[in-house]
């Protein structure tokens, strides 16, 4: 393919010619251009736009504005986004794109796989034994084709409809329970965004187990740098002081902390007695962290054994690719104690209303978006897809396979160990499992000689490196790095045929004896067959984009395109270490690059950080530029952040996260700011303020008019203006933050770039920001004497230095194959689709807010509070019927209480508009018969939703309506029909079951 797309381009130089004769002209005269060269016969005839939305000239789109009362898309456009922050002709936004410093605008996708692909051989891929919480691994094929590129695991929305959400739950508990035996125990979530987010999390649960009353938290001296780098990031703006120091010596009667976190084995490798430290933390009432290594702990003595209150660490190992640092699930688990305030969700049993078990995410009252600033975490988006790859990995080796690759990793690093040291050189002593030091004359010319021979080590120091073996090392690769040190220091060569094997750990005192993994689930599907299935049975439990729209507002649930998501696969990205020398990761530097113009460019910015792995890590990120600035000019008084009552629930958490204090600003009847209170707000607080976070369109849904004004206002008070990109999809390339008046704000690629929500991560939350907060954006310690050094950063935010850099070429893909054009269609079709859908709907259900000319931006609410007094009928029971016609219920109660807030996207075609309306306007007919006394008001079909496949061919049928109307209430149904898998389940019978929970299937009666 790659072969093929090289030539076409080749063969393309005419239309390039014709273009760059163009280049500078006005964006529209260039696009026509565009159009005119690329409609030859030479043209690429495989564009992503027109697959990915309709274009101005198709027919359906201007059946749908002739609904509107519109002749065009630019007409529209017009009257919905206010003049004074839409970008004129002149303003329009274009972006640039070259390749090898040459213009071009070739456009089809193999063209532009091509291309990217360019980027990715300028990675170099060398063995890398680095380490550091990043191994090289062996992702079984079967998880590889049948979970990482497929669709049916990768397009669903976060399990929150857990009806029809049943088969990545279970997937999801397969991964606490993992956790749970592996670390010794109880309660784990599922998941984390990576292990030095994890820690900075588990710091927070030590502080507020101790009613924050204790201000200090220990870090040993031996846990990974970036681990402690994002921990004194995250302990910074809440005041807590890191206190670093050698756990086995440090005084902790004297020194008093919240908790200690120790690394277990340590980063170079040694695995050491913290037992009696245990007791001693435990002893002046601070608890205990445990940084471990989930292959590690399927042979040494787990953490839980010796008295560990938290573990934390990442699952990347068991079956996720290095990608360049991420994304991959991180882990916390900790004692039954403080399952109230550990972050993330947390998968538990449930029942459905026939009384069988189900499964659920508990604790949802206590999520950041009820609890806004009282949260104990900003947590939003977790690591859905790689913990079930993890998990599913666990599944499909089972504890004796697991057991096997683990004894396999230490011996293999054994032998490295008495191989180098039978050489004359000097290895640290004492017990290790993958992990050791050597002590070499020069680092870097150690290092360095090396890599010309394709490998990679760690540098500890001027004359120390470590080396970490793992699952993908084979006898080959051991020879060749025996021969490295022979030929380093002139010794005679050692093979490993040479070396007696040998298991330290089997004989030791830390060796595990207790059982783990146990259930059934991790003890059958061992062959490539069963597993197939077992992941094929959790599938078909589920609700994807495969099946249908998830009209989610605020959440843009959009195509995630074949072509987006090939690269991620290259090895050329996966295989990257992302501790990796810089000149190795040439191609991922230059595609971080270009996201970083292109991005910067989007959102009127000036520059960017790809870092922050979530919209959660976004905004805190953000909102600590923010602080570092005003500290910068003599401002760092100033602590209040305000923030309107319609905002994301994660915008007060993650103020409260940065030191700041939470301050609402109320919204008028419309749904707009509220300006007044605005101004009575700033007055009242006059040099204090230091922020405004606003999302733009509102929550509402609405554009609002005085949004310029609104950012004047904040800055004539001296503050700074934070803007929530989760409704970006509703301004690229129509307008941007920069445009409106902001000074940061962050991106979700998982929304508006088309990274896939996974069924709950992985997500990208960037920030772009204007010059003046530039010298402030994240740094990591692996920058440390490079270009990308920022000495006045806020720090580290993520665990590595790009974040979850593996599934950036899924947005450099989008961008690119888009162009700027086709953003800007798309943000315009966007448009459309929710207001054909809002004024279709608006003949049966009431809008809540509108702009003034009665139209909406890319969402909308649906009002459901007149139903609840007339019929009892509220947002949840619409939201289960929804399943019954086959779709994913749209966000609800949020941002107000009993609603639904629609967003269809640009991707979807008219005839799956159509299907929601039909459902919708049938809903609208079955709650209408409620009132007028045909249906019983509590035994109808609505509040029995959803009907299952069991209940509707049940034997017995007491219902009073038939069983069609149930399950098969439109044609569409009848033609492709979804069943979910139970009934509707009793949220609070979940929420009062919190456990440690074994399979399922092991709960079945």
């Amino acid at each position: 393919m790659i072969g093929r797309s090289t030539k076409l381009i080749q063969s393309n130089k005419r239309v390039a010619s014709v273009l760059k004769k163009n280049i500078s002209l006005s964006s529209s005269k260039l696009f026509s251009t565009c159009v005119s060269a690329c409609s030859s016969h030479l043209a690429s005839l495989d564009t992503y736009t027109n697959r990915h939305n309709y274009q101005p000239e198709n027919e359906n789109v201007h059946l749908m504005l002739k609904e509107l009362g519109f002749k065009s898309l630019e007409e529209m456009v017009k009257t919905i986004i206010p003049k004074s922050i839409l970008y004129g002709e002149g303003e329009r936004m274009v972006l640039s794109f070259d390749q090898d410093g040459k213009k071009t605008v070739l456009n089809g996708e193999s063209d532009i796989l091509a291309e990217l692909y360019n980027h990715a051989k300028l990675n170099q891929v060398k063995k890398s034994l680095i380490g550091q919480g990043y191994y090289d691994n062996k992702i079984p094929n079967v998880i590889l084709r049948n979970i990482f590129q497929n669709p049916g695991w990768y397009t669903p929305y976060t399990p929150y409809q857990a009806e029809i959400s049943q088969g990545r739950l279970e997937s999801l508990l397969n991964y606490q329970t993992m956790i749970s035996d592996l670390t010794g125990l109880p309660i784990a979530n599922a998941s984390l965004l990576d292990e030095a987010t994890a820690a900075a999390e588990a710091m927070a649960v030590c502080y507020n187990a101790h009613k924050k009353e204790v201000n200090a938290f220990f870090v040993a001296s031996d846990v990974h740098p970036q681990t402690l780098a994002v921990i004194r990031a995250r302990a910074a703006p809440l005041n807590i002081s890191v206190v670093v120091g050698d756990a086995l010596t440090f005084d902790f009667a004297v020194n008093r902390v919240c908790g200690a976190l120790i690394q277990y084995p340590n980063t170079t490798g040694a695995v050491v007695d913290y037992e009696s430290v245990v007791k001693k933390v435990h002893d002046t009432g601070a608890l205990t962290v445990f940084a471990t290594d989930l292959l590690a702990l399927t042979v040494l003595k787990s953490p839980g054994e010796f008295g560990a209150d938290l573990c934390i660490g990442s699952a990347q190992r068991f079956g996720v690719p290095l990608g360049y640092g991420g994304p991959s699930a991180g882990f916390l688990s900790v004692k039954d104690d403080y399952k109230r305030i550990i972050p993330g969700r947390i998968i538990g049993i449930s029942k459905d209303a026939q009384g069988k078990t189900a499964l659920r995410m508990a604790l949802q009252t206590r999520e950041q978006h009820i609890r806004r600033d009282k949260a104990t975490s900003n947590i939003c988006t977790a690591q859905a897809l790689l913990a079930n790859m993890a998990s599913m990995y666990a599944v499909y080796h089972g504890p004796t396979g697991l057991k096997n690759i683990a004894n396999r990793v230490h011996e293999m690093a054994v032998i490295l160990n008495k191989g180098i040291k039978s050489m004359g050189y000097t290895v640290s002593s004492g017990l290790f499992f993958d992990t050791f030091t050597v002590s070499v004359s020069n680092t870097e010319k150690f290092l360095s000689f090396a890599a010309e021979k394709g490998y990679n080590f760690r540098k500890v120091d001027a004359q120390t490196i470590s080396l970490s073996t793992d699952e993908s090392i084979n006898i080959n690769h051991l020879n060749e790095i025996l021969a490295i040190f022979a030929s380093f220091n002139g010794s005679k060569t050692v093979t490993a045929n040479d070396v007696a094997p040998e298991n330290l750990i089997s004989s030791s005192s830390f060796a595990r004896t207790t059982p783990y993994l146990t259930h059934s689930t991790f003890n059958k599907y061992h062959t490539e067959h069963a597993m197939l299935r077992y992941i094929k049975k959790l599938e078909a439990k589920d609700y994807s984009l495969c099946h249908g729209m998830i009209p989610l507002g605020s959440c843009t649930m959009k195509l995630n395109s074949v072509a987006v998501m090939t690269p991620v696969t290259w090895p050329e990205f996966g295989s990257i270490h992302p501790l990796a020398p810089l000149n190795q990761a040439q191609g991922y530097l230059r595609m971080i690059e270009d996201l970083k113009q292109w991005l910067s460019k989007i959102t009127g910015f000036d520059n960017c950080s790809l870092q922050p792995n979530a919209g959660s890590q976004g905004e805190y990120a953000g909102l600590l530029v923010i602080k570092k600035y005003l500290e910068s000019i003599g401002q760092g008084h100033r602590d209040i952040c305000l923030i309107p009552s319609s905002a994301h629930g994660t915008n007060p958490a993650s103020a409260v996260m940065c030191g700041l204090k939470v301050v609402v600003v109320e919204c008028d009847k419309l749904g707009n700011v509220d300006v007044e209170d605005l101004k009575l707000k700033i007055s009242q607080h006059k040099d204090k303020v230091a922020s405004l976070m606003i999302t733009y369109p509102s929550t509402h849904g609405v554009y609002e008019e005085r949004v310029q004004e609104i950012c004047n206002l904040i800055h004539e008070a001296g503050a700074q203006v934070y803007l929530d990109g989760a409704n970006m999809n509703a301004q690229v390339a129509l307008t941007s933050p920069g445009k409106i008046g902001a000074d940061v704000c962050h991106l979700n690629l998982h929304k508006t770039f088309a990274i896939p929500h996974g069924g709950g991560g992985p997500g990208i939350g960037p920030i772009c920001v204007r010059a003046h907060l530039s010298p402030f954006l994240p740094s990591h310690p692996a920058f440390d004497g490079t270009q990308y050094e920022l000495p006045n950063s806020v720090g580290a935010v993520s665990a590595s230095p790009f974040g979850s850099a593996s599934v950036l070429p899924i947005v450099w893909m989008y961008i690119r194959m888009m162009g700027s054009e086709g953003l800007r269609t798309a943000t315009s079709v966007a448009m459309l689709n929710a207001n054909y859908l809002a004024k279709k709907l608006s003949e049966h259900y009431r809008i809540y807010y509108t702009a003034g000319n009665g139209l909406v931006a890319h969402e909308f609410i649906i009002d459901c509070n007149p139903f609840k007094k007339t019929t009892g009928i509220e947002a949840i029971d619409i939201a289960k019927r929804l399943m019954d016609y086959g779709f994913h219920a749209p966000t609800m109660s949020f941002p107000i209480g009993n609603t639904l807030m629609v967003e269809p996207t640009e991707s979807e075609d008219i005839a799956e508009l159509d299907r929601f309306i039909e459902a919708m306007i049938s809903i609208r007919k079955e709650i209408r018969d409620i009132e007028e006394g045909k249906s019983d008001k509590v035994n109808n079909v609505l509040k029995n939703a959803p009907h299952t496949a069991d209940v509707v061919t049940s034997d017995s049928w007491d219902r009073p309506y038939s069983r069609e109307v149930a399950a098969f209430p439109t044609e569409a149904t009848r033609e492709r029909k979804y069943f979910p898998t139970v009934s509707r389940l009793n949220d609070s019978y979940g929420d009062k079951n919190i456990c440690a929970c074994l399979p399922i299937e092991q709960y079945k009666h």
